[in-house]
């Protein structure tokens, strides 16, 4: 999935690439099969409690939105 989208210069490129992807996969992600969560579960932050702010993965590839610290 990730690299369908990324050319990997070279092999220590690669394993760059795949550590991000495999963080962001683990971390942020969402999975359909666990209900929109991902595997290691975030608690809910509300729009109300602070400034959002966008965090990018793989370059900007992906974002995460948490609130602000």
């Amino acid at each position: 999935e990730c690299l369908n989208h990324v050319i990997a210069l070279n092999e220590r490129h690669l394993r760059s690439i795949l550590r991000d992807y495999f963080s962001y996969y683990h971390t942020a992600r969402t999975h359909l099969s666990l209900d929109k969560q991902c595997p290691k579960p975030r608690t809910v932050q509300l729009p109300n409690q602070g400034k959002i702010v966008s965090i990018q993965h793989l370059g900007g590839l992906h974002h995460e939105y948490r609130l602000a610290a």
